[in-house]
C-alpha cells in the first residue's frame, strides 16, 4: 500500500524544481506535458515528427518523399512542413472535426496500412501532441515561437567502468526568449558506433567495451556526448611514465583513465626506420641504419629529425601528400602541368615557405599554368562546387558536400552556407590557349596551356530559391567584400585567402595541425582527418588545442610542429603495447604498425635491392615519390601504356586523384599485391638484376656471415638475429650459388617486417 503522502510529496517535489528552473520540466513531469496548455508546432510537433522517424531521409523526409507525403529532411524547413501537413492533398491528412481520424495520426500507430510501420504508440507523447494540436485548430506559432539557440546534453563525456553498463543522457533546450526546456524524451539520438543501445529516454546501455559519440537531435540543433565503456581492469597499476615533451601530457592523462599504460620506447633501430619512413618516404641505407644504432649521442634521434628535414627527400615526399589532396594528375593538367605543379609543391616545402603563406600563394594564383603552376590547382577543380569544397575540406578540415542539398544532418552548416561560400569562387575563369587532347569524346582531358584569371562579374545560382546566391566566409553573417585599400574590381578570392589563414581563424591552424599528427602517427586526432564537426570530436582535444596554438605560435612552420611530435614519447613507442593495450586502436597506447604506402614500398625495394627504379620517360634514377602524376587513363578506365612500376604503385593503393581527401589512398590489402610482392616482374627485377645488392657482395671475399648482415642491415635496418643467422648461413653453407642468396633477399624484401611500417 502506498503511503497517503507520497503523491503530495511528489507533486511539491517537481513544483520546487520546476520553481527553482522555470521553463524546465523534470521526471514525469516532462512526459506529460504535451498535455498541459497549448500545443506550439514549432516545439512539438516538429518534434514529434522527428521522433517518430518520419522526417528522416529513410521516411518522409526522402527527397522524394514517400508515397506521395514529402517532409522536409530533419525538419528543416518548419513552413513547408506546415503546409504540406495542412493544406497538401487539400489537407486530407488532417481531421479537424474528428482528430481521431487524422491520417497523420492513423498510419504512425498502425491502425491504417502504413508501409513504415508503427512509429509510436496511441498512448506516446508524440501521439498525444499531434492529436491536441489537430483539436487545437493546427495552430501555426513558427513566427511567434522563440526558435532555439543552443541544446545542452548531460554528460557531455563519461568513462563507464564495468560492471556498470548504463548512462542515462539528459537534454535541456535553451531558447531565444531565455526560457529553458527539458526535452530528454523528445530528442532523437543516434550513436556514432554501434557498440550501444539507446532508449527512447536517453539511457545508454552498452553492448561491449569501446567508446562512441552519441549524437542528440532536437529540432534544428544537436549536440554529441562522448561516453566511454571500459572493462574492470582491476589489476592494473599505472606505470608512471614520464612525459618527453608537452605532447605525451594529454596522451597519458587519457591512457591513466582508461587503464591503459603506454608502449616502452622503441629501439634505435625502429626509430630510423620509422623517421626515414615518415619524413623521407623511403628506408635507410646500411650505412645511415648502423651509425645511428652505434651512435651514443642521447640527442642523437632529435638530431636525426633535423637532419631528415633539410634533405631533398623530405620536400618530394611531403609534396606527395599535397599532390594526392590537389589531384595532381594528368589528365586534368597534362604532363608538363603536372610536373610544373609538383616542382613548385617540393619547392614551398623545400624553401620552409609557411602554411598559411602556401595556402595564399595557392589560392590566388593567377596567369599561365606553364608559368605560374600553382595555378594549376585551380585547372584541375574547373567549378565553383568543386573549389568551395575543396577549399573547405583541405584547409579548414569541413566536408560541406552534404549541405549541397539540405543542410548538414551532423553540423550546423545550412545549405544557404554552403552556396554562399560556393558563391565566393564563382568568378575564377578559364581561357584554352591549345587543346591537343588524344581522346576527342573525353571533354576530361586536356593537353595545352590554360589561362588562369578572375572576372569582374560572375555568380552561383542558389537551387532552391533560383537567385543568386551571396558571397560569403564560412560561417561569417557578413558578406564577402574586398579591403578597403583595393579597388572594387579587385579579386575577392585575395580576401577569402587572408580570413582563411588569419592566425584568430582556428579553423585552418586546427586542421593543419591535425593533418601533421596524422601523417606521423597514422590516424588524426579527428578521424577522419578532414572531417571536423562537433559530432566527431577530437580523441584528445586538449592535445589538438596544444598543437594547433603551437602551429599558430611558430608562424605556421611545419618542421616545428613535426619536431615535436616526434619528440615526444607518443611518436616514438614500441609497436608491442604493454598490458591489456592491444584492446587500443584510437588513444595511441602504442605504434600501430602500418602497411606502407605505395611510393614507400616501391623506393624503399629499390633501395634495398641496390636497383635504381627505371620509370619510361623520366631519367633513370627517380623515385616513385618524385613521380608528377598518375598513369594516364583511357575513357575505358584502362591504364593507356603504363609501365611494371605504374602497376606496382596502383596495386599498392596510389590514388587515381579524382577526389579531395586522404581516404582515397588505400593501405589496404589486396590479392594482387601478394602476386606483385611474391612473383611480380618488379620484384624479380629487383632480386635477379646482375647490379644489384648481390652483384656487389659477390665481388668481394666478405665471409658469408658479413654478407648476410649487409643484407639485413639493408633490408631491415638491424643486424639478424643468432637463431636467423643460424638459419640462414646453415641454408648457403656448401652451395655458393647466386640463387640461394636471391632467396634470402627475396624472404627478406617480402618480410612483415619489410612491408610494415612499425
Amino acid at each position: 500500500m502506498v503511503a497517503p503522502y507520497l503523491p503530495g510529496l511528489i507533486a511539491f517535489l517537481v513544483m520546487a524544481v520546476m520553481a527553482l528552473f522555470p521553463g524546465v520540466t523534470v521526471g514525469r513531469a516532462a512526459s506529460i506535458e504535451a498535455d498541459r496548455g497549448p500545443v506550439s508546432f514549432r516545439r512539438d510537433v516538429m518534434a514529434a515528427l522527428a521522433k517518430g522517424g518520419c522526417s528522416s531521409g529513410a521516411c518522409h523526409g526522402n527527397r522524394n518523399g514517400k508515397g506521395g507525403f514529402r517532409l522536409s529532411l530533419r525538419g528543416e524547413d518548419p513552413d513547408g512542413d506546415y503546409t504540406t501537413l495542412v493544406s497538401d492533398l487539400a489537407g486530407r491528412r488532417i481531421d479537424r472535426e474528428d482528430p481521431d481520424q487524422s491520417l497523420l495520426l492513423l498510419k504512425p500507430t498502425g491502425q491504417v496500412p502504413h508501409e513504415g510501420g508503427v512509429r509510436f504508440e496511441t498512448s506516446s507523447w508524440e501521439y498525444r501532441a499531434l492529436h491536441r494540436w489537430i483539436a487545437g485548430d493546427v495552430t501555426n506559432d513558427i513566427a511567434s515561437a522563440a526558435p532555439l539557440e543552443r541544446l545542452e546534453v548531460q554528460p557531455r563525456e563519461q568513462f563507464v567502468r564495468a560492471p556498470e553498463a548504463t548512462v542515462a543522457l539528459t537534454v535541456a533546450a535553451h531558447f531565444k526568449d531565455g526560457t529553458r526546456r527539458d526535452v530528454t524524451h523528445m530528442a532523437v539520438y543516434e550513436p556514432a558506433h554501434p557498440i550501444v543501445s539507446i532508449s527512447p529516454i536517453g539511457r545508454v546501455q552498452a553492448k561491449q567495451a569501446g567508446e562512441t559519440t552519441v549524437l542528440v537531435r532536437y529540432l534544428d540543433q544537436q549536440a554529441p556526448a562522448t561516453l566511454a565503456f571500459l572493462p574492470a581492469r582491476e589489476k592494473f597499476v599505472w606505470s608512471r611514465p614520464a612525459p618527453l615533451n608537452a605532447v605525451d601530457v594529454p596522451v597519458f592523462k587519457k591512457l591513466e583513465l582508461l587503464r591503459l599504460n603506454p608502449a616502452i620506447l622503441c629501439s634505435d633501430s625502429v626509430f630510423i626506420r620509422r623517421a626515414f619512413l615518415d619524413l623521407l618516404g623511403v628506408i635507410p641505407t646500411a650505412t645511415e641504419a648502423r651509425a645511428f644504432v652505434t651512435d651514443r649521442n642521447p640527442a642523437k634521434r632529435a638530431q636525426l629529425v633535423d637532419q631528415l628535414m633539410e634533405r631533398p627527400e623530405f620536400a618530394d615526399f611531403w609534396a606527395l601528400k599535397w599532390a594526392d589532396l590537389f589531384r595532381l594528375e594528368e589528365r586534368a593538367l597534362d604532363r608538363k602541368g603536372a610536373q610544373l605543379f609538383r616542382e613548385w609543391l617540393a619547392a614551398r616545402v623545400a624553401d620552409h615557405t609557411p602554411l598559411d603563406v602556401f595556402a595564399r600563394e595557392l589560392l590566388t594564383a593567377r596567369g599561365s599554368t606553364y608559368t605560374v603552376p600553382a595555378a594549376n590547382w585551380f585547372r584541375a577543380h574547373r567549378t565553383p562546387i568543386e573549389r568551395s569544397e575543396a577549399v573547405a575540406q583541405v584547409f579548414l578540415g569541413t566536408r560541406l558536400q552534404c549541405a549541397q542539398c539540405h543542410n548538414h544532418p551532423y553540423e550546423r552548416w545550412t545549405q544557404n552556407d554552403y552556396h554562399d561560400w560556393t558563391a565566393a569562387f564563382a568568378r575564377v575563369d578559364y581561357k584554352v590557349v591549345e587543346n591537343r587532347r588524344r581522346d576527342e569524346n573525353d571533354k576530361h582531358e586536356f593537353v595545352g596551356e590554360q589561362l588562369i584569371f578572375v572576372r569582374q562579374d560572375g555568380a552561383h545560382k542558389h537551387p532552391r530559391t533560383g537567385t543568386n546566391a551571396e558571397p560569403r566566409l564560412l560561417g561569417r553573417p557578413d558578406r564577402l567584400a574586398v579591403r578597403d585599400d583595393e579597388p572594387t574590381t579587385a579579386d575577392p578570392l585575395r580576401e577569402l585567402a587572408r580570413w582563411l589563414t588569419a592566425p584568430e581563424n582556428p579553423l585552418f591552424a586546427r586542421a593543419q595541425a591535425n593533418r601533421i599528427w596524422y601523417h606521423l602517427m597514422g590516424r588524426g586526432l579527428v578521424d577522419p582527418v578532414d572531417d571536423f564537426r562537433s559530432t566527431n570530436p577530437a580523441s584528445h582535444p586538449a592535445l589538438l588545442e596544444l598543437l594547433q596554438s603551437e602551429l599558430v605560435k611558430s608562424e605556421f612552420d611545419l618542421r616545428h610542429l613535426v619536431r615535436m611530435i616526434m619528440a615526444s614519447h607518443t611518436y616514438q613507442m614500441a609497436a608491442q603495447p604493454a598490458d591489456l593495450g592491444e584492446e587500443d586502436a584510437q588513444n595511441f597506447s602504442h605504434s600501430a604498425p602500418r602497411r606502407l604506402g605505395a611510393e614507400q614500398l616501391l623506393d624503399s625495394l629499390s633501395r634495398a635491392a641496390g636497383v635504381p627504379l627505371e620509370i619510361p620517360g623520366l631519367p633513370p634514377g627517380t623515385r616513385a615519390a618524385q613521380l608528377p602524376g598518375v598513369v594516364a587513363e583511357s575513357r575505358r578506365g584502362k591504364a593507356a601504356g603504363s609501365s611494371d612500376t605504374d602497376r606496382f604503385l596502383l596495386s599498392f593503393g596510389k590514388p587515381p586523384r579524382l577526389m579531395t581527401s586522404e581516404c582515397e589512398r588505400s593501405c589496404e590489402p589486396a590479392m594482387n599485391q601478394v602476386f606483385q610482392l611474391i612473383s611480380g616482374p618488379t620484384m624479380d627485377h629487383f632480386v635477379s638484376a646482375a647490379g644489384n645488392c648481390l652483384g656487389a657482395a659477390s665481388l668481394t671475399d666478405r665471409p658469408a656471415a658479413q654478407r648476410l648482415e649487409d643484407l639485413y642491415w639493408a633490408a631491415l635496418s638491424r643486424a639478424p638475429s643468432s637463431r636467423e643467422s643460424e638459419q640462414l648461413l646453415d641454408y648457403v653453407s656448401g652451395n655458393t650459388s647466386r640463387s640461394r642468396w636471391e632467396d634470402i633477399l627475396w624472404s627478406l624484401l617480402n618480410a612483415k617486417e619489410f612491408v610494415l611500417r612499425e
